[in-house]
């Protein structure tokens, strides 16, 4: 019997949707894209012109009506995903929501809470859980090569010390609910820890800006630590002050060894280059970007290049999606999780403004 095909309408029709969504959609057989809402088409930007056939609306009003949708995307800003996801669970929609998922807990229990009563499945983009080096990493820590983890450290650091230009049509430097740097970058490193080591039970947290000049007090910077009582001391880091030609990416010891890797996973570059999810190269990382680990041999220590593994790329994500729509596995990423990551950001938030560790 051929596999149920789910209608997909996305709201918004930005970067977001068009460079993170679309491109794996189409890798997924059992994923339609049946609808689009676009506030405004332009001749040179109109989502019905470049996917004939779909349904193109002005309003996610519209949309949530149409019967023939099965699951809604929301790619807008964060400060408008909980009406949105709110909307479209109320009109019996499963959700995809981007990252960061909403702005505080108490919204995201609200939405979690809601899903479940409308028995519909509520989904967060963490598809970061899919970037090579990620997985690689996780490989070597959950099959013992680094022994017990002491430390863990995790970054997304950039040399960005200017202020940068105003643009409205940008909130990823914009001082709004759910902006910042620990929404945008530490939704995916925070997420990321959890999802390998489970929730902490201390966080202690510095937020706040690195550059000189910040005339809309946009916070540009975090450190995270999470305490673990059987587990590592975990550092989650962006800076935007950080000249280096190689930008650290993981740094993990375990009492067997180390695992040090530099730059970032190469899918979002190739992304903006043109390459596509189903190109041979996409998501394979040059040899140059490898790894390094290092154990102890005859009391020594040895460091070897360790190559990153052949990855699921961010396609995993949808396709994982597509098993749960048909009952055969679990969310790739759930509302639930997602909302314990938001609580982990307003704890560091409360840590960063009182000066002091806070317990989970």
């Amino acid at each position: 019997m051929a596999s149920k095909t789910w209608n997909v309408g996305v709201v918004g029709y930005g970067f977001s949707a068009k460079t993170f969504h679309l491109p794996f959609l189409r890798e997924v057989p059992q994923l339609k894209l049946y609808a689009v809402v676009q506030r405004t088409p332009k001749p040179e930007d109109d989502a019905e012109k470049d996917h004939p056939g779909i349904k193109s609306y002005r309003t996610s009003e519209e949309m949530v009506k149409d019967e023939g949708v099965d699951v809604v995307i929301i790619t807008t800003a964060p400060d408008s995903h909980y009406e949105l996801a709110k909307l479209a669970l109320e009109n019996g929609k499963h959700v995809v929501c981007e990252k960061p998922f909403v702005p505080t807990s108490k919204e995201a229990n609200g939405l979690v809470a809601l899903a479940q009563k409308q028995n519909k499945l509520l989904a967060v983009y963490q598809n970061r859980r899919w970037d090579a080096d990620f997985v690689t990493l996780s490989k070597l820590v959950k099959n013992g090569s680094l022994g017990r983890i002491a430390e863990f450290e995790t970054h997304f650091d950039r040399h960005r010390p200017e202020e940068p230009a105003a643009d409205v049509s940008k909130w990823k430097n914009k001082v709004i609910p759910g902006g910042s740097a620990i929404y945008d970058l530490g939704s995916h490193l925070l997420d990321q820890v959890v999802h390998l080591f489970g929730l902490p039970n201390r966080v202690t947290g510095f937020i706040g800006s690195q550059r000189e000049v910040n005339t809309s007090g946009f916070e540009d910077s975090f450190t995270v630590l999470f305490h673990y009582n059987k587990g590592p001391l975990v550092t989650a880091k962006a800076a935007v002050v950080s000249p280096e030609e190689e930008q650290l990416r993981f740094w993990v010891r375990g009492d067997k060894g180390s695992f040090k890797k530099f730059h970032l996973d190469v899918q979002e570059e190739q992304l903006k280059s043109g390459i596509k999810p189903g190109d041979s190269v996409y998501g394979r990382e040059p040899s140059e970007r490898y790894g390094f680990l290092t154990t102890i041999q005859n009391g020594q220590p040895v460091r070897e290049v360790t190559p990153t593994v052949e990855p699921p790329t961010w396609t995993e994500y949808y396709r994982k999606l597509a098993r749960a729509l048909a009952g055969e596995g679990d969310l790739p990423a759930s509302g639930a999780e997602a909302r314990d990551v938001i609580r982990l950001i307003e704890l560091a938030q409360e840590s960063s403004k009182q000066g002091k560790t806070i317990d989970v």
